[in-house]
């Protein structure tokens, strides 16, 4: 033993230990990476005071110039960057955690030292030259597998893929490799990138793969820093020379040149999609995974037909300019896309296929004469019989699921009739409504009403924007939900998801087709990932929601969801008449530009509600917002009304007479209220003092 000071920002001088492993030994841990010291050479402190280093973590220099990240030298740390909030770090070469000693450069490489000097070692050139290092055995996958459940689950530190997909090899420290990454030249040249080679580097930073377009956040790549190109080493294996689809009658032939080409199949110039095949026989270039296309998908957007996918649109349809369906831009009909010639929708491929809950693919085999064999019962069913038509053949006379009476249509110009009526499904007034006829009940005792619209709501119904459950939504009647899309409390028809459980008001069931909205000249398209402020309310759309409608012509202009669906009137107890959605304030005088409710300062670009007779203005939220509950429909039963009170009790709104004191907390009922059917018991309690949490809205 020899006492030595390495200068290791320790204290004490330094003695070194070579252990021979027993058993019975208590274990030390290395106070630089960690892990237990439990035979070979280390460094222990003269002093005793505990702290131990293995050799080479003792040895381990300051900084070293890594061949596999040749742009910086990576800095030995004795704790993890500042910028790492959780006080740790995850190695960029064997993907697991470490909270102490690390070689870190800014480029985002985190290495533990045995990580950094194991690949240093060997893959600086200098050292295999030199012969310093031993040779590794290796193992071959079919013959023996010794400890084989922890094998069947490893992976291989350098291309993450699964260790025993071929040779391979344990070293020590738990590293593994395959034979083939640990032979990786260091650099090499690539038909997809000629004007440099691609040097072998660890993964840094979240670079994108030029041929699977994937990002790993571990391993080895090959990448030209100065073009920022990237390469997966999982994605250098050879491709096949010829591929042989069942779904194309020819061989596909590799094209094996880095010229530029567009795909015939998904319309792009870009590299991204692998290297090029050739149909000789019909002439077409096609990205390797293009060739994989399904050539029948069920798109949760159009869920009428499915659409096909063509290489381009033959006679007359190629003419025709279309646009994208989900980003709105043209769509080059030489080249590949989805489309269904009954309703001229089209899609580019690569839009379609964006997100894997978009679509279903169909076997071609189960799609005969235009119409698919199959035993899903999910299609559209009609929630309504027709019993009589008039001479324009329209039903005037309908037997609806939802009610025990017939339902007769009249029409909603009649407000001797219509007046204080509320339609069950929507739960809007029908007065107030864009829809020109309603069915009412023909029992002049029955208050049931219905849009129009309302009644030919189909029982299930694949609803565009609820893509992520892959299934039809069900018509339900007299619940009591939370709408997920406009988040306010209802107790009309919804659509309801079987898998999340999760409901949709009947307003919030939009078509995803181009929409006419009141408040703008234009017509507003869908756009999924629009990010910006609603020119409603002036909130910005958050990402990763619901997108918005957006006008094409007007770059300036979207509407969020909530929005969209704002009805055109709404009561409130400010006013004793029913209030107008405003879309712009044309008063220029500025002590007008107040909410008559909350008193705070409204801003006149944005929409708001307005009595023309009374000079009543108020923000949308205040007038609709917490509390208010505008879309329960009074004169219901309330179900669960046992569970309360002896009677039956109704929903009711006291909006502009004399407000009873609620049974439960002794405070005036001035909003919605639960009330006894019997009108001599007298019990009334408020909605928000006996409904289930999850029904409040807070």
């Amino acid at each position: 033993m020899e006492s030595q000071d390495l200068g290791h920002q320790h204290e004490h001088p330094l003695i070194f230990f070579n252990i021979e492993k027993q058993n019975n030994q208590r274990t030390v841990k290395c106070s630089r990476c960690g892990e237990a010291i439990s035979s070979g050479p280390s460094f222990r402190c003269a002093e005793e005071c505990g702290f131990c280093l293995h050799r080479q973590c003792a040895e381990a220099p300051e900084q070293i110039h890594h061949p596999l990240h040749p742009e910086h030298p990576l800095c030995l740390l004795p704790n993890p960057p500042a910028p790492y909030s959780t006080g740790g770090y995850r190695c960029n070469f064997c993907r697991e955690r470490g909270t102490m000693f690390v070689y870190h450069c800014s480029c985002y490489i985190d290495l533990h030292i045995k990580c950094a000097l194991f690949t240093y070692n060997y893959f600086a050139e200098n050292k295999l030259a030199l012969g310093e290092l031993p040779a590794i055995a290796y193992k071959d996958p079919s013959i023996n597998i010794s400890n084989g459940n922890k094998l069947w689950k490893a992976k291989c530190f350098g291309c993450w893929e699964p260790l025993l997909d071929s040779v391979y090899s344990c070293l020590d420290g738990g590293i593994t490799l395959h034979k083939k990454c640990v032979e990786l030249p260091h650099e090499l040249n690539h038909p997809f990138h000629r004007q440099h080679p691609l040097i072998l580097q660890f993964t840094g930073q979240f670079f994108s793969c030029a041929i699977c377009e994937g990002i790993r956040a571990c391993g080895f790549l090959y990448r030209c820093s100065p073009c920022n190109f990237t390469i997966h080493i999982a994605c250098l294996s050879s491709s096949p020379p010829i591929i042989q689809h069942k779904h194309h009658p020819h061989p596909f032939t590799r094209f094996s040149r880095d010229s530029p080409f567009t795909c015939d199949a998904c319309g792009r110039s870009d590299k991204k999609g692998g290297l090029p095949y050739l149909c000789l026989e019909c002439n077409l270039l096609l990205h390797e995974k293009c060739i994989k296309l399904p050539p029948i998908i069920k798109f949760f957007w159009h869920p009428q037909h499915p659409l096909f996918h063509t290489y381009f649109l033959k006679g007359e349809e190629s003419f025709k300019s279309w646009e994208c369906a989900v980003c709105h831009d043209k769509v080059d009909t030489c080249y590949g896309s989805y489309s269904c010639l009954h309703c001229h929708f089209i899609v580019h491929v690569n839009c379609i296929l964006k997100y894997r809950s978009w679509y279903k693919i169909i076997d071609p085999d189960k799609y005969k004469d235009g119409k698919l064999i199959t035993d899903d019962t999910s299609m559209e069913e009609s929630s309504m019989s027709v019993l009589e038509r008039n001479e324009d053949g329209e039903a005037t006379k309908i037997k609806h699921f939802s009610h025990l009476h017939n339902l007769i249509m009249l029409s909603s110009d009649d407000h001797s009739i219509i007046n204080n009526k509320y339609c069950d499904g929507c739960t809007l007034s029908i007065s107030v409504s864009d829809d020109p006829f309603h069915y009412h009940c023909s029992q002049s005792q029955c208050d049931f009403v219905l849009h129009k619209t309302c009644a030919e709501f189909p029982k299930k119904k694949h609803l565009w924007f609820h893509y992520f459950c892959g299934q039809p939504s069900i018509l339900v009647l007299d619940e009591i939900f939370k709408c997920f899309r406009c988040r306010y409390v209802c107790n009309g028809f919804a659509y309801q998801c079987d898998q999340c459980k999760s409901h949709t008001c009947l307003r919030c069931v939009i078509p995803n087709d181009t929409l006419i909205c009141q408040g703008h000249h234009h017509p507003l398209s869908y756009y999924l990932d629009y990010q910006g402020p609603c020119n409603a309310c002036g909130y910005r759309v958050p990402r990763y929601t619901y997108g918005a409608f957006k006008c094409k012509g007007c770059s300036d202009f979207a509407l969020d969801l909530r929005c969209l669906v704002l009805p055109r009137k709404a009561p409130h107890k400010c006013d004793e008449h029913l209030l107008t959605l405003t879309y712009h304030d044309h008063n220029t005088y500025s002590l007008t530009h107040f909410c008559d409710i909350c008193e705070k300062r409204r801003d006149p670009s944005l929409w708001f509600y307005h009595c023309a007779i009374c000079n009543t203005s108020a923000h949308p939220n205040c007038v609709l917002g917490r509390g208010r509950y505008p879309f329960m429909k009074p004169g219901k039963i309330y179900k669960k009304s046992d569970q309360l009170h002896q009677h039956d009790l109704i929903f009711v709104k006291k909006i502009h007479y004399y407000f009873p004191k609620c049974f439960k907390c002794g405070d005036l009922c001035e909003e919605l209220a639960l009330e006894c059917v019997n009108s001599e018991c007298g019990y009334i309690v408020h909605w928000k003092c006996v409904a289930p949490p999850h029904l409040l809205e807070l």
